[in-house]
């Protein structure tokens, strides 16, 4: 049998369906770097190729910020306080209070979600996921950024110009076919080791609602998002996507569509994919993102990728960081 770590070639998501016991579905033991997950698809090569996306040097920051989503849809997650202070008159010195990892723009560590039925990924024990280990921590992506092509499907305007535009009120599943169905309109092709940029439009549109409206959204419990799906799942891992990113609440929809095929692997997650994608797959999420700018820009030049940049906090055990996104087109 090969061996995918030496080889750089892996198994289809069939072909991970039918890995023995715990390890049926997962890509655990299959990376060469255990706990770097898929952004391992991007080699040295795939960057260095990833600098023909940069054709007018227009540079563009993924982040809000920090306090962006206050109130936002997570019902923990609040802003941070920011305090400047000063030791003499020529000095200046700052700090933030309850700063929540993901309460803006982030990227979902391997902590961030353990699979109900097997673990956390790579069967890392619970008791290693706690602060201060390194074990599956953000900082893996901080010592090495993730870096490489990013490509970006504009589903908001995809939508709109079918004449269907997205309902965000209602928090509309945005099905694998749709998705599809833009990358087709797009002309796109996605190579393995790309970072996937999903536009819904979703953030633009809910940072524009009156404070009242923002608090009802928030406890709607509604949000637009992908619609669960083990072909969603399959098509990720097939196509060697290194990373998944959205300017959404929680990449997926909320709440999970009634036909999930994850109700009854993931019950703490209420059927969500995150559990299959995260903590089986090691592949990293990305929520709430900045992506209206760019995809405008993006429209208006007719190429829909760029050079991408992604560095998390260097926090050792950290369980998700925000993103420090950047894209050059």
């Amino acid at each position: 049998m090969t061996d995918t770590r030496e080889s750089g070639t892996y198994p289809s998501f069939a072909e991970l369906l039918e890995r023995e016991g715990a390890l049926s579905g997962t890509s655990w033991g299959l990376f060469p770097q255990p706990d770097r997950g898929t952004p391992s698809f991007i080699t040295q090569d795939t960057t260095l190729e990833a600098r023909n996306c940069i054709r007018t040097g227009v540079v563009f920051g993924l982040d809000y910020p920090a306090d962006a989503f206050d109130p936002g849809m997570s019902l923990k997650r609040s802003a941070p306080r920011h305090t400047i202070y000063s030791s003499h008159p020529a000095h200046r010195d700052d700090y933030l209070d309850g700063y929540y990892l993901q309460g803006s723009t982030q990227v979902d560590g391997l902590r961030h979600r353990r699979a109900d039925d097997i673990g956390f990924y790579n069967g890392t024990p619970d008791d290693r996921i706690t602060e201060g280990t390194p074990d599956l921590g953000i900082q893996e992506w901080a010592d090495k950024p993730i870096v490489g092509r990013g490509v970006l499907v504009d589903l908001d305007g995809y939508c709109t110009g079918e004449g269907t535009p997205i309902d965000h009120a209602a928090g509309e599943p945005l099905g694998l076919d749709l998705i599809q169905a833009a990358i087709q309109a797009q002309s796109l092709t996605i190579q393995p080791g790309d970072i996937l940029m999903l536009h819904t439009g979703w953030c633009e549109w809910f940072l524009a609602l009156a404070m009242a409206d923002k608090q009802q959204t928030r406890e709607s419990r509604r949000a637009t998002g992908i619609a669960q799906s083990q072909e969603f799942v399959a098509w990720a891992w097939d196509h060697r996507l290194a990373l998944i990113a959205a300017d959404n609440f929680a990449l997926e929809c909320l709440p999970v569509i009634p036909e999930s095929p994850f109700l009854l692997s993931a019950p703490n997650d209420h059927g969500m994919m995150h559990q299959q994608l995260l903590a089986k797959l090691g592949m990293p999420l990305g929520e709430l993102w900045k992506l209206g700018p760019l995809s405008r820009h993006m429209e208006k030049a007719g190429t829909w990728d760029a050079f991408v940049s992604i560095k998390p906090l260097n926090i050792t055990g950290g369980t998700g960081s925000p993103a420090n996104a950047t894209a050059v087109t």
